[in-house]
């Protein structure tokens, strides 16, 4: 008969974890699930979609397996993302092999079925699912339409924008010059970079964009591609210069919490819809 076995289920997760190891920042979800067909052959059976979802079967999988691990610490998630934790890393460390892997992960998944229900599972599948809509939503804009949201949030938050790169000008370093006050009396300036290529930034763009900022303007530096590790550690190290990073995840949270208090056309912009689950106790 057709199935898919604790073994099968832990030498996905086997693949899973190592395809997380180098990747501190994680990697969206939808990119992890489809490595796995590249990395081992799968069935007709694996790859068969469920009728409800059209989910396919290895996927169902590995989501409903991968939920011990994240009671243990061993995974996290985040808005469509999967991370491996420290612990994660000494949990392959401990068991080198596919054979200790998928024991374990049998034992933990057997462990998790007898005290959880499926809900989580529909829960966590339909967050994943919503925010890479989200992202692919934002990442789909045209740069001055993006560009535009963010002016919109700005506002929003009580920020008083002085200038706005005109569209010939989106090449620049500078998108926003920003105060927190009316009349721009304030002490600080604050310049806004905003980089909408879907790439991460690298740290040669984080020092171009410090290298315009004055020792009393602050900076906030926004990339729909988000950032790589060695960028975030440099911003948070740097003691002269304010620097705020605001990747695609934090945006997304900004307007959220801001949402009710937008205009009708900055919410027709980006238009958002909360859907309420059953929550797991």
């Amino acid at each position: 008969m057709d199935e898919i076995t604790p073994q099968r289920i832990g030498e996905f997760l086997r693949i899973v974890f190592l395809r997380l190891w180098q990747e501190s920042a994680g990697l969206p979800v939808g990119d992890v699930l489809a490595h796995i067909p590249q990395a081992i052959p799968l069935t007709d059976y694996e790859k068969a979609g469920i009728l409800a979802t059209h989910t396919p079967r290895y996927e169902r999988a590995i989501r409903f397996a991968t939920v011990p691990y994240v009671k243990a610490g061993w995974l996290a998630k985040s808005k469509g993302r999967w991370f491996l934790t420290d612990e994660g890393k000494r949990a392959c460390r401990r068991f080198p092999n596919a054979l200790a892997f998928y024991q374990e992960a049998a034992r933990k998944l057997g462990e998790w079925q007898q005290n959880r229900p499926d809900q989580i599972i529909v829960t966590d599948e339909a967050e994943e699912r919503a925010f890479e809509q989200v992202r692919n939503y934002l990442q789909g804009m045209q740069p001055y339409e993006f560009q535009s949201l963010i002016g919109d949030l700005l506002t929003t938050m009580g920020y008083h924008v002085a200038w706005v790169a005109p569209a010939e000008k989106q090449r620049g370093l500078i998108n926003f010059v920003v105060h927190s006050d009316p009349l721009g009396l304030s002490n600080t300036r604050i310049k806004v970079h905003i980089l909408h290529t879907g790439q991460p930034v690298l740290i040669e763009g984080l020092k171009a964009f410090m290298s315009g900022l004055a020792a009393d303007e602050a900076g906030i530096f926004i990339s729909s591609g988000g950032f790589t590790n060695r960028v975030i550690q440099e911003a948070h190290a740097q003691k002269s210069s304010r620097i705020t990073l605001i990747d695609l995840e934090s945006l997304f949270n900004l307007w959220v919490e801001y949402y009710d208090r937008l205009t009708q056309a900055g919410r027709q912009r980006f238009p958002l819809k909360p859907i309420h689950f059953l929550a797991s106790l």
